[in-house]
């Protein structure tokens, strides 16, 4: 919707609340709802504001100590919040309320160079340098329940009742139980400018997958953050909930993020090697770069305690690094042909912020090019099991460590950003060193 558009909807009466948010560290929307008529008045022209501390709290909305952005010391100021007008849209599962994400500035209208937003357009403007454009789409992978959100919190998130009896990878069958509420996902996503190609079930009971038509990485990623907004309220209309947790339970599969990549330039696919009918040098160079960085680069990947849980053999997570045509086991996947010829980046899970996983595959890709690596051959077999390949990071401590000392991250994310992301990884360390698991009462209470 163009900001005219939504301007006309105010007047008519049509829209009655705007919704101005931006994206935070965990890739939540957080901002303020606007009586539609203040929004035209001020809001639309001149931005508003929101306290600093929002990238610097963490899950739970406590502050944090220790970052240089925003403490306790220096007051805890606000940023400006600036409207992006591209990303004006309806949100037709609310009665008569748009949405527009913004960007975070400090007072003398500089970028917040850590913001998530930030970050990805700093890797856009070194592809625009190149003469490149990105192609880029996520698939999300997530559980639903039949408890309500409220449910699952008063009970301790234990006992949820899958929204499926046994695994519904491709089934047809069983999510028709749940096709009132993805009927709804289709087709309201649409109007709220959330393209969603499919929906399918997945491996795991209760757990389903949606595919999005591909598009620019910065859009994308909106898309992306407004989905995930939109089906925890969609699935709370139905009476239900949902989790984009990386590994919600054990004895489950994982949820990822897989991300599908490629390079354009003059309207055409740069990874695919047309005379040849095979992959290009430069597609060659861009996957060397993920071979090589994408471990220094894992938090943003994986920026969870949760997320390292996920990487189990046979579980269709990766666990590895190695590429190959079309095998799952592998950690990057290349599929398609033509303009359809991509990688798909297979490290993520749901729960990963989709401007920081981005932003890292494209610093990864570029790194490569710019190096000139090469990828290397094409792996055959399971890669599970093969025990000479580099395995990912252990855990998020190993992957914080790697980003610490990544020379490559300090250059193409800023220190500032480097150390930013490796400080907020180590407070979530620490929350779960200081934290009692029911795993640890169930071992110890009684027997030990």
């Amino acid at each position: 919707m163009k900001a005219s558009e939504l301007i006309q909807k105010i007047d008519s009466g049509e829209i009655d609340t705007v919704i101005v948010a931006f994206p935070d560290v965990f890739g939540r929307l957080v901002g303020k709802r606007f009586a539609a008529k203040y929004y035209k008045q001020s809001i639309a022209d001149h931005g508003t504001h929101g306290c600093n501390y929002l990238l610097t709290v963490n899950i739970e909305m406590e502050p944090m100590n220790g970052f240089r952005l925003a403490n306790w010391e220096a007051g805890f100021g606000d940023y400006e919040l600036v409207p992006d007008v591209e990303t004006i849209r309806l949100l037709p599962w609310q009665p008569a309320t748009a949405l527009v994400i913004c960007d975070a500035l400090h007072e003398e209208k500089r970028p917040v160079v850590e913001a998530p937003r930030s970050v990805l357009r700093r890797q856009l403007d070194r592809l625009s340098e190149a003469g490149l454009v990105c192609k880029i789409a996520s698939e999300l992978e997530f559980f639903l329940y039949h408890q309500t959100f409220h449910d699952a919190f008063t009970n301790g998130y234990s006992k949820l009742t899958a929204a499926s009896d046994y695994r519904i990878d491709y089934h047809i069958l069983q999510p028709t139980l749940e096709e009132p509420l993805f009927r709804d996902v289709r087709n309201l996503m649409e109007v709220a400018r959330v393209p969603v190609e499919s929906s399918k079930g997945e491996w795991g009971r209760g757990q389903h997958e949606v595919n999005f038509v591909y598009d620019d990485p910065l859009p994308m990623a909106d898309m992306h953050v407004v989905f995930k907004h939109g089906m925890k309220e969609l699935a709370m209309k139905h009476g239900k909930c949902v989790t984009f947790m990386a590994k919600p339970s054990a004895g489950d599969a994982g949820s990822s993020c897989h991300i599908h990549v490629s390079l354009w330039k003059d309207g055409e696919n740069r990874f695919w090697e047309k005379e040849k009918k095979e992959g290009s040098l430069l597609f060659r160079q861009f996957l060397g770069g993920l071979m090589k960085y994408v471990p220094e680069f894992a938090c943003f990947f994986a920026p969870t305690i949760n997320a390292y849980k996920r990487y189990q053999p046979g579980s269709w997570a990766p666990t590895k690094m190695a590429w190959a045509f079309d095998n799952r086991t592998a950690g990057f996947r290349v599929v398609g042909k033509g303009n359809g010829f991509r990688i798909e980046n297979r490290m993520p899970g749901a729960d990963a912020n989709p401007y920081l996983a981005f932003a890292a595959t494209i610093a990864a890709g570029l790194a490569g090019i710019e190096e000139k690596l090469d990828c290397g051959q094409v792996y055959h077999g399971n890669a599970y099991v093969d025990s000479g390949l580099k395995a990912l990071p252990a855990n998020l401590a190993e992957a914080a460590d790697l980003l610490a000392r990544s020379e490559l991250a300090k250059r193409v994310f800023s220190p500032e950003v480097v150390e930013f992301y490796v400080h907020t990884a180590r407070l979530e360390i620490q929350a779960f060193a200081d934290a009692v698991t029911d795993w640890e009462k169930m071992r110890y209470f009684e027997r030990i």
